[in-house]
């Protein structure tokens, strides 16, 4: 991994365990109520650095990095789909043995957060959703498409380094720029071909029909939605996203009509980068206020 100025904005310390044999990293930062952030594709726990910056003087922030991703391994030979990286997720919430924890997940990381809470129902109390989706697609954007192409895809994926380059700019809105250390990190991970295989890992496993062995794994999460009623939750949508859009925030709102929103007009689907004292303020509001949630 190339050192740079991004390492400034990163000054945690590493934690790992292993799943399959391989090293699984996180971030472990503060004490309190645990936050799980749970990043998608292609980014990793870099991206969640200004969130676990404001909470952790006063919550746990756990920050992994999904395998193929960020500083775990990346396995050439892995099977890269959404029941696996749940697998994991789970593994590290027993490991850490995590309890009255709030879901944070954005792209990915909302259908592998949401299934791993899920399966462990009784150590979560809250939901934060970021420009996601935990239901088979309702739609496949072309310029992903374009990236599942065979031989085109893995090329210019894994090869080039297309599709987390172009990140820099198609996920967010046009009135924002990433710094250049920001640009630097969030590729920082992604500087060999071998280390791109869990990106294009991530854009194979998007299920374009039932066929898919993913597509039924997300019907599943959908399902169980509906249980989470009782439980608070906070959907966070930068509104100006092209992949995520705003029919996908509708859709959880029909499956979860408790859910409380904040719809930023301005961002694009990496939220959390172009909006985040907005996001710290709303969301300590809502952990404020739901502090004695079951």
């Amino acid at each position: 991994m190339p050192d740079g100025d991004w390492k400034a904005l990163y000054p945690y310390d590493p934690h790992e365990i292993r799943v399959d044999g391989y090293r699984y990293h996180y971030l472990d930062e503060g004490n309190g109520e645990p936050l799980l952030m749970v990043h998608g594709n292609p980014t990793w726990s870099f991206y969640w650095r200004g969130l676990v910056d404001a909470f952790s003087p006063s919550f746990r922030c756990v920050v992994p990095d999904h395998l193929g991703c960020g500083l775990s391994d990346k396995p050439i030979d892995y099977p890269y789909q959404l029941a696996s990286h749940i697998d994991n997720l789970v593994s590290l919430i027993d490991h850490l043995d995590l309890r009255d924890a709030t879901i944070l997940g954005h792209d990915w990381g909302g259908a592998i957060g949401m299934g791993a809470a899920l399966q462990r129902p009784d150590r979560f109390k809250r939901y934060v959703l970021f420009n996601t989706g935990a239901f088979p697609p309702p739609y496949i954007p072309w310029r992903i498409r374009a990236c599942r192409m065979p031989v085109f895809g893995k090329v210019a994926l894994q090869g080039m380094n297309m599709f987390s380059r172009a990140a820099l700019w198609m996920a967010v809105s046009g009135s924002s720029k990433l710094s250049p250390a920001v640009q630097q990190g969030l590729l920082a991970p992604y500087d060999t071909w071998d280390h791109r295989v869990g990106v294009y890992g991530f854009v194979k496993d998007i299920p374009a029909s039932p066929a898919h062995p993913t597509w039924a794994v997300l019907e599943g999460i959908e399902s169980q939605l509906p249980a989470l009623v009782g439980f608070p939750t906070l959907l966070i949508w930068g509104m100006q996203d092209w992949c995520f859009r705003p029919e996908c925030l509708r859709r959880f709102q029909e499956l979860m009509p408790q859910a409380e929103v904040m719809e930023i007009e301005e961002a694009g689907h990496w939220v959390v980068e172009e909006s985040t004292d907005q996001i710290v303020t709303r969301l300590q509001a809502f952990l404020n206020q739901n502090v004695e949630a079951v």
